[in-house]
């Protein structure tokens, strides 16, 4: 039972990893690195960063499966804020940590920052693009998502 799930939840990790663009792929690097770095002594900054992390991956999880939604700044400006934020909390901590921790930290916040600037400069402010799908795609790994049916004309 557990192992099905466990692989059920693989598929479906491999199936969102397909459907990511280059940026996107790059942010989700930098957020599980981000999630690495937090190991060791954990505080509520560590904490912050989890959540940090976990919010970059929600937010890449639900483009990736095609819903729709409105972030006032877009997706790549939501990304870079949030490497920032992840970059000031690191450097709250800096003199508490190992530098080997601090350094990795760093660099993973660097990461999302570079990620998010390369979303925004790719995509305008009005974050949902033009080609995106009205509807949810398949959350099945193995299905292919069918295209919505064209509208039915009306006469009158």
């Amino acid at each position: 039972m557990a192992e099905a799930v466990f692989t059920r939840a693989l598929r479906g990790v491999g199936h969102t990893w397909s459907l990511l663009n280059f940026e996107q792929r790059i942010a989700a690097i930098g957020a599980v690195l981000l999630v690495v770095s937090t190991f060791g002594p954990f505080s509520f900054v560590e904490a912050a960063e989890v959540l940090i992390a976990a919010g970059v991956l929600t937010l890449l999880r639900t483009r990736a499966l095609g819903k729709r939604f409105h972030l006032p700044f877009g997706d790549g400006t939501v990304i870079l804020t949030a490497g920032v934020w992840a970059a000031l909390l690191i450097a709250v901590r800096l003199f508490d940590r190992p530098l080997g921790q601090n350094l990795l930290a760093l660099v993973c916040s660097g990461i999302l920052v570079i990620a998010g600037a390369a979303e925004r400069a790719k995509r305008p402010a009005d974050d949902v693009p033009e080609d995106a799908p009205t509807e949810p795609l398949s959350t099945e790994p193995s299905g292919q998502a069918e295209p919505p049916a064209p509208p039915a004309e009306t006469r009158g």
